[in-house]
């Protein structure tokens, strides 16, 4: 035997669905006996203003009917033809038309039809609707018609019939409709919107510790499940937070460990790495430099094998650079830190670039806060960094160029910290690489061994601060260094 699964009805679902049910039917109801009343008042004024329009049509021609003067009855009630006033139709006391709206001039229907032929009294009012042709077009009419009466006698001199269009009445009725529609259209959304809220807070709790679950079994430690109650549920979504936090800090500590011994057998096999390169080619090539030298010193050699000798021996110095650069780089060494002032640091390592800044006539715009803390760092390490991203700017910008440094104090993450920028009017540096730079060998420049901004790179981070690229107005490239104020410095500036 087959089984067939009975399909599953969530709570959520079940409790939005009949709730739902419920209002929309109260409200259907209510809505509809409302515009059953509306319908109804919109009628009950279309005859008032009627009834209201035929006596003072009467009234104001009664006069005229007595004398007979049916040419003036005629020019006063085409005055009136205008709006929803479809026509006016004037009967003697036999109930024979004597003055006609020239728009229904030619209907005998609507001419010959009138209820007030015979006896009738003086507040009798007759209230039909019909289907008239007026000009070509079929309309819906009200016909109010009521008989004309001197005051004080129960002769009747006749009757007024008058035709109302109802073309604003039912554009009324469905401007009403419409209204109801769309008011029941937004109470019922509403009421659906605060179901939906009422089953999710009832519902949610659930819901969250099933994800929870299924997150935390994929090895997603960071899912946190949000406390919405203070009941039994409450205290178990806390008991699972604390569970999930302490799985995570767990992970957190051996993703350090195993990255800290990644970065360790890594940066050991470059030490190791270099200090074969360094034995195997620092030697020899200190004996070649020596042996140029001595040769550099003859008096005898031409300028041409002068030349060659300086070619070799800026060689040589190069090669020297990058053996010192690699050892810098692997070696780790513990920093020196004391407070310094950042803008004396900038400066002096301004002063050291100013013969080439003098050449390629480079001019250095300076930006400092005023009173700014001292910042706890190692003043040599951080005048390296410095250094280096000068160079790199130097290198960059054409004769006449400019660089822009600056230092300010700004928070960040709710802390204080030093915002050096070091930016310039160069080439610039392809967004692509912005975080390439800053890998050891990676260089976009012909000459160099790309561990400069590396090794900058892990001074910062040493300090417990960051080094990148960021974008700016205009040609070049922009450094922006980041580094913690330590407590002294938090003092002073309060």
């Amino acid at each position: 035997m087959i089984r067939v699964p009975r399909p599953r009805f969530s709570i959520y679902g079940q409790l939005v669905f009949w709730t739902s049910l419920i209002i929309l039917l109260i409200m259907s109801g209510v809505l509809y006996i409302i515009q059953e009343r509306e319908i109804k008042s919109i009628y009950q004024e279309k005859k008032d203003r009627g009834l209201l329009m035929a006596r003072y049509i009467s009234e104001m021609n009664l006069r005229r009917l007595i004398l007979w003067d049916l040419e003036s009855i005629d020019e006063n009630i085409s005055g009136l033809i205008r709006d929803d006033l479809a026509y006016v139709i004037f009967y003697d006391g036999d109930g024979r038309p004597v003055v006609v709206s020239e728009s229904v001039a030619d209907n005998p229907e609507v001419i010959n039809r009138t209820s007030c032929a015979g006896d009738v009294s003086p507040g009798e009012v007759f209230i039909k609707n019909f289907k008239v042709a007026l000009r070509g077009s079929s309309l819906e009419v009200m016909e109010i018609e009521v008989p004309v009466f001197v005051p004080g006698s129960d002769k009747k001199w006749g009757s007024v019939k008058i035709g109302l269009k109802l073309e604003d009445v039912y554009r009324r009725i469905q401007q009403t409709r419409m209204l109801l529609l769309g008011f029941g259209l937004g109470a019922f959304l509403l009421t659906l919107l605060a179901t939906n809220i009422m089953a999710r807070k009832l519902t949610r709790p659930i819901k969250n510790l099933v994800e929870g679950t299924r997150r935390l079994s994929r090895g997603d430690f960071s899912y946190r499940i949000p406390v919405v109650s203070s009941n039994e549920i409450g205290d178990l979504t806390r008991s699972f937070n604390e569970m999930a936090e302490e799985l995570a800090r767990a992970r957190e500590k051996m993703e350090e460990a195993n990255r800290r011994l990644v970065q360790a057998e890594k940066l050991a096999s470059i030490g190791r790495l270099s200090a074969t390169i360094a034995h195997e080619i620092r030697n020899p090539l200190t004996s070649v430099k020596l042996n140029i030298q001595k040769l550099a010193e003859l008096s005898n050699l031409g300028e041409t094998e002068k030349e060659h000798l300086e070619i070799a021996r800026a060689g040589i110095e190069q090669i020297e650079k990058f053996i010192k650069d690699l050892l810098s780089y692997t070696r780790v060494s513990t920093l020196q830190k004391d407070y310094f002032s950042l803008e004396e640091i900038m400066e002096e390592s301004i002063k050291m670039l100013q013969g080439s800044l003098k050449e390629k006539e480079i001019r250095v715009k300076k930006f400092y806060k005023a009173g700014l803390p001292p910042a706890y760092v190692d003043a040599d390490r951080l005048r390296q960094v410095f250094l280096n991203v000068l160079r790199n700017a130097y290198e960059a910008v054409d004769h006449g160029g400019e660089i822009e440094v600056s230092v300010e104090l700004n928070r960040q993450d709710d802390r204080c910290c030093f915002e050096i920028r070091i930016s310039d009017d160069g080439c610039g540096i392809p967004e692509k690489d912005w975080e390439n730079i800053f890998e050891p060998f990676f260089t976009t420049k012909s000459s160099g061994a790309g561990l400069g901004l590396a090794n900058a790179r892990r001074i910062i981070e040493q300090h417990g601060g960051s080094i990148r690229v960021i974008p700016k107005e205009g040609p070049g490239s922009c450094f922006l260094i980041t580094l913690p104020l330590e407590e002294i410095g938090q003092e002073d500036l309060t």
